[in-house]
C-alpha cells in the first residue's frame, strides 16, 4: 500500500494534500473524475496536509521561477521534508510538472508521478482551492495569481538570460534597414545636387563621402585652390580632390539658389549623421557578437554587418 500525496503550487504558497491509501493509483481515476466538480465528494477523497504561504510577492516570484525551471527551491525542500512521511518508499508524490518532479525525485528521493489521476486531482484542487485553505477567499486567491502573473511575465521579458541574442537580432535588423535607407537617401542627394554639379557623381563613388563633399562644396562656383587641402582630407585622395576642383570650373550644371543649397546641405548632413551612426552600430554589434558567440563571429566575420545572418533561439 502506498500513500499518495499531491503537491500544488499556487501564487499564495505551497499546498500538500493526501489521498486515501490504495494498492494501485490508477484505481482512483474514476472516483476522482466523478468527484472533481462536487466539493463534498472531493473532500471525501482528498484532505489538506499542510499549507505554507509565501512570505512576500518577491519570495513567490523566486519560487515560481524555480519551479518553472525545474529547480527545487529551498522553501519547497523545507516544506516537503517537514510534512511528507519519513518513510520515502511508502510515499508517492503527485506533481503537475515533470521537470520539478524529476528534480524532487533526484534531490529528495521521493517517487514522483505526473499526468493521469494526478492531473485530475490537481484540476479539482485548482477549482476548490479557496475552500480547502482556511481564511483564503476566491477573490484574494485571484488577486495573488494576477499579481504573480504580471511579475513573472515582466521578469521573463527583462531578465531571460537565454535570450541574450535579442540585442543582436535587433541590431542586425536595424543595420540592414540603415543600409537601405542610407543608399536611398544618398541617391536622392546625388540626384538633387547633380543638377548643380553633375560631374561629381563620376568622381566620388562612396555615398557617405559624396554627401560630405556636396555639403562642403555647396556652390561649386565658390570652390577654389584655398579649399583644396580640406577637400583632400574629405576624399583622402589628392588626385580626386584636384579632379573635383577642375570639374567645378568647367561644369555643365545649372546655377542654384541659396535656399536650394541650404536644403541640400541640411539633407546631406542628416545622411552623413546616419552613416556615422551606422558605423557606431556596426562597432557595437561586433563587440556584442564577440561576447555572445565568439566562435561564430570569428567564422562569419564581416558578413554579420550586412544582416545576412539570421538569429533565433
Amino acid at each position: 500500500m502506498v500513500l499518495l500525496h499531491v503537491l500544488f503550487e499556487h501564487a499564495v504558497g505551497y499546498t500538500l494534500l493526501a489521498l486515501k491509501e490504495v494498492e494501485e493509483i490508477s484505481l482512483l481515476q474514476p472516483q476522482v473524475e466523478e468527484s472533481v466538480l462536487n466539493l463534498g465528494k472531493f473532500h471525501n477523497i482528498v484532505r489538506l496536509v499542510a499549507f505554507c504561504p509565501f512570505a512576500s510577492s518577491q519570495v513567490a516570484l523566486e519560487n515560481v521561477n524555480a519551479v518553472s525551471e525545474g529547480i527545487v527551491h529551498e522553501d519547497l525542500r523545507l516544506f516537503l521534508e517537514t510534512y511528507l512521511p519519513t518513510k520515502k518508499k511508502k510515499v508517492l508524490l503527485g506533481v503537475g510538472d515533470p521537470k520539478i518532479g524529476a528534480a524532487i525525485q533526484e534531490e529528495l528521493g521521493y517517487n514522483c508521478q505526473t499526468g493521469g489521476v494526478i492531473a485530475e486531482i490537481l484540476r479539482g484542487v485548482r477549482l476548490h482551492f479557496h475552500n480547502l485553505v482556511k481564511g483564503l477567499t476566491d477573490v484574494s486567491a485571484c488577486k495573488a495569481q494576477l499579481g504573480l502573473g504580471h511579475s513573472y511575465s515582466r521578469a521573463k521579458v527583462k531578465f531571460n538570460v537565454n535570450r541574450v541574442d535579442n540585442m543582436i537580432i535587433q541590431s542586425i535588423s536595424l543595420l540592414d534597414q540603415l543600409d537601405k535607407d542610407i543608399n536611398t537617401f544618398s541617391m536622392r542627394v546625388r540626384e538633387w545636387y547633380g543638377y548643380h554639379f553633375p560631374e561629381l557623381v563620376k568622381i566620388i563613388n562612396d555615398n557617405a563621402t559624396y554627401c560630405r563633399v556636396a555639403q562642403f562644396i555647396g556652390n561649386r562656383k565658390e570652390l577654389n585652390e584655398e579649399k583644396l587641402e580640406e577637400l583632400e582630407e574629405l576624399t583622402m585622395d589628392g588626385a580626386k580632390a584636384k579632379a573635383i576642383l577642375d570639374a567645378s570650373r568647367s561644369s555643365m550644371g545649372m546655377d542654384i539658389s541659396a535656399i536650394d543649397l541650404i536644403n541640400i546641405e541640411s539633407f546631406s548632413s542628416r545622411v552623413v549623421s546616419l552613416s556615422e551612426y551606422r558605423q557606431s552600430l556596426h562597432t557595437y554589434l561586433r563587440s556584442k557578437m564577440s561576447q555572445v558567440a565568439p566562435s561564430l563571429s570569428a567564422l562569419i566575420g564581416e558578413a554579420v554587418s550586412h544582416g545576412k545572418q539570421k538569429w533565433g533561439g
